[in-house]
């Protein structure tokens, strides 16, 4: 209900009381109607971005700052698989435990990248306070951590497809089945790089973010590249605790003239569990990085 309130003035002349002007009362200082109109019209605050356009925008924005920078770093990771293929041709024999250092050296390379790299990324990112600025996009966390894990791990696509076909080459091993690394790469890439993501939030400095990812790609290159067969029974405990493990098995159970695919599909399958769990956590990380 509107009020309006009348202000009057009186001419000395005639003696008597003229009406001025009529205003609403709710424009009038001090008025309660005045406080309340306002509040009434509050903007309304934008949707929430979306999680795939947001994962897209991260991914090419990690995708072009890094490009010039990881390519040295990719060139690494080839030329350091390819050496150590290159070694244990004279110790390894033909047969399964050639195809155990092929499939583990190209592994090494996503371990190299995605898991190393990753974590000495998250690792500085926190410290210098860059999760800051993250923190004040309108992007989830999810889109953040799979966006950067993402444009990681397809930096080693190249090497790990370089690194295979040198393999086979050198140990004499069908190329028949190379087409599994289109499956071995990404999932095997998002399990290391959920990894090592949440190793480098975690981590409570940058120097124990790069220790903890060098320690997590030994790992990978003593259990994945060694021989299962020339393991102590503890070690290979060990080995199955390892994500990049599954990738090796799977790429190395293609290798013979008539792969299980059975096998090869539930060591795939094991990876891609691994990866949406450890990027969950990655996730969970994130944000507990990122409020403090």
């Amino acid at each position: 209900m509107r009020t309006e309130q009348a202000t009057a003035a009186v001419d000395p002349s005639e003696g008597k009381q003229r009406d001025v002007s009529v205003v609403p009362a709710e424009v009038l200082p001090g008025s309660a109607l005045a406080v309340e109109e306002p509040a009434a019209c509050a903007a309304e605050l934008g949707p929430r971005a979306r999680l795939w356009p947001s994962l897209a925008a991260v991914y090419r924005a990690q995708l072009s700052r890094a490009r010039v920078a990881r390519i040295p770093l990719l060139f690494v990771a080839t030329f350091q698989s390819v050496g150590i293929m290159i070694l244990m041709r004279g110790v390894v024999d033909d047969g399964a435990e050639a195809q155990a250092v092929v499939a583990g050296s190209s592994v090494l390379v996503v371990a190299f990248v995605a898991l190393n790299l990753l974590a000495q990324y998250f690792g500085q990112l926190r410290a210098s306070g860059g999760l800051d600025h993250y923190a004040t996009l309108p992007v989830p966390p999810a889109a953040v951590v799979l966006g950067a894990a993402g444009a990681y791990a397809s930096f080693t696509v190249p090497g790990t497809v370089v690194t295979a076909v040198f393999g086979c080459v050198l140990f004499g091993l069908p190329m028949a089945h190379l087409w599994i690394l289109m499956a071995v790469i990404p999932l095997a890439g998002a399990a290391l790089a959920g990894l090592g993501a949440a190793l480098g939030l975690l981590a409570p400095r940058p120097e124990l973010a790069t220790l903890l990812g060098q320690l997590g790609m030994s790992a990978a290159l003593l259990l994945g590249v060694l021989p299962a067969d020339r393991m102590p029974q503890a070690v290979r405990f060990t080995r199955d605790l390892l994500p990049s493990t599954y990738g090796v098995e799977a790429f190395a159970r293609t290798f013979g003239p008539h792969p299980d695919w059975a096998f090869v599909l539930g060591d795939l399958a094991v990876c891609g569990v691994v990866g949406v769990v450890s990027l969950a956590v990655a996730t969970w990380a994130y944000r507990r990085a990122a409020v403090r």
